[in-house]
């Protein structure tokens, strides 16, 4: 192999290596570091956090407002892997979620410094939301 090609390879390689562990999402999702998720919404006087569940947790962090009474949708699509096993130790709340569909989670109305995590069965992969 000539040395243009190598280096060629060792840029794509260092490339895909950033992309993957610095930033950038498999779905295209906003990355939590971009501070760009629009995944919080307030309807009729409750808050609605959505996190999506599939090889792990879209949004990775949410941020979202204490004091208002609060639910966790929590979405699936075709997803088999451990992210559908959820824990959320601070409500008590375990379930497996079901293979495609949503789960709407009551959290009560949230205290401002006290995050949410929710995390899955095996301890691979979990997601966070900040109230303030």
């Amino acid at each position: 192999m000539n040395k243009t090609a190598s280096i060629i390879i060792t840029l794509a390689l260092v490339a895909g290596l950033g992309i993957v562990f610095l930033g950038g999402s498999k779905d295209g999702a906003p990355t939590a570091s971009t501070g760009t998720a629009q995944n919080v919404e307030i309807r009729d006087g409750v808050q609605y956090v959505t996190i999506n569940a599939k090889a792990g947790y879209s949004p990775k962090v949410s941020s979202a407002k204490a004091g208002i009474p609060t639910k966790l949708i929590v979405k699936t699509n075709g997803t088999y892997d451990c992210s559908a096993s959820l824990v959320i130790r601070s409500i008590g709340y375990q379930k497996i979620l079901p293979q495609t569909g949503e789960d709407t989670i009551d959290i009560g109305t949230p205290v401002a410094g006290q995050p949410l995590q929710g995390v899955c069965g095996m301890g691979m992969y979990n997601f966070l939301v900040n109230f303030s």
